[in-house]
């Protein structure tokens, strides 16, 4: 079996490449049911595993980024584990989530390793070790939050590549489970953005609108519905622009711009939303350079979408330090 198109060959799309949807390492999908290569492979001194903790993995800065620390696989702690890839050279990649914390995980006695998160180093790594923490913590999140059959309530097994669990009662298999979320652009006729405030979130920190699709809903019909429900515009013209995984944690973020129709007035409940308004360029940058506002990290497609709207790149403004879409 050919193994699929390099990431590097595919066409990003308008949003160009996404921070978490970057990797060179192949997922060699095919290897995933065959239990004799993955226990072979994770003999293989040469194998490079990443222990997840936490939704965090060691990095250490190198030339001013940080790069993931690896450990042989005899030296990875318990835990489970999951196979994540192969690279061009067949070394083997996997990952092992790990209950086990303070200075024995975090190697506290070396300086210039800590503990990284995909929110503040995933848009500063590398391609191949973006591509491998975001799966990692992804399938660690899974792990650790799944645990039980959902049909007779039995603990499950990790199946030996670790993308899927099986029930030793009835035998049903589970994998990992995936949440579909919007997140759009809403221009207005003056060519302005909306951007909200989320009703738990500090003053001054806002992002563009964002929601989960629901049971039986199309993304398009979940845009408008989102859009409607937090701030009372209604919007046509729904285009797709891209998506980024989220496995914070487990979302998969689509993208989407959409028009909003002339003669509108923004409500807000201020349960969910505390605040929106529409922006013209030069408000959100003057709103930014004063201090007044801080938009979503580097890391997020939401940060990517109001950078595509506002055609350059924009600093961050106040510290966004608290979860973000």
């Amino acid at each position: 079996m050919s193994a699929p198109a390099e990431v590097d060959g595919l066409d990003d799309g308008p949003l160009g490449r996404l921070a978490l949807s970057r990797s060179t390492v192949d997922r060699a999908t095919q290897r995933r049911a065959d239990a004799e290569w993955i226990e072979a492979a994770w003999a293989d001194p040469r194998s490079r595993v990443i222990v997840v903790h936490k939704s965090q993995a060691l990095a250490r800065e190198v030339a001013g980024r940080p790069e993931l620390v690896f450990v042989a696989p005899a030296d990875a702690p318990e835990g489970t584990r999951f196979f994540l890839g192969l690279d061009a050279d067949d070394v083997a990649y996997f990952g092992v989530s790990s209950t086990v914390g303070g200075e024995a995980w975090d190697r506290s006695s070396e300086s210039d390793v800590k503990p990284a998160s995909l929110r503040v180093a995933g848009a500063l790594l590398s391609d191949r070790d973006a591509g491998l923490l975001t799966h990692a913590v992804a399938l660690a999140n899974w792990h650790e939050t799944h645990t039980h059959c959902p049909q007779c309530g039995a603990a499950t097994v990790p199946a030996p590549a670790g993308h899927l669990t099986v029930c030793p009662v009835d035998g049903t298999e589970h994998f990992p489970r995936l949440d579909p979320a919007v997140i759009m652009l809403v221009i207005d006729a003056d060519d302005r953005l909306l951007l909200a405030r989320n009703a738990l979130w500090p003053k001054g920190r806002m992002s563009v609108v964002a929601g989960f699709v629901e049971p039986g809903e199309s993304a398009e019909h979940a845009v408008a519905r989102e859009v409607f429900e937090e701030t009372a515009i209604t919007v046509g013209h729904v285009s797709y622009l891209g998506s980024q995984p989220w496995p914070m944690p487990r979302s998969l973020m689509l993208g989407y711009q959409a028009t909003a129709t002339s003669g509108q007035s923004i409500a807000v409940d201020e349960d969910e939303i505390g605040e929106a308004r529409f922006f013209s360029r030069a408000d959100l940058r003057a709103a930014i350079d004063a201090g007044e506002l801080g938009i979503a990290p580097s890391s997020s497609i939401a940060r990517r979408l109001i950078e595509y709207w506002y055609g350059a790149e924009l600093p961050d403004g106040p510290a966004w330090t608290t979860p973000a879409r």
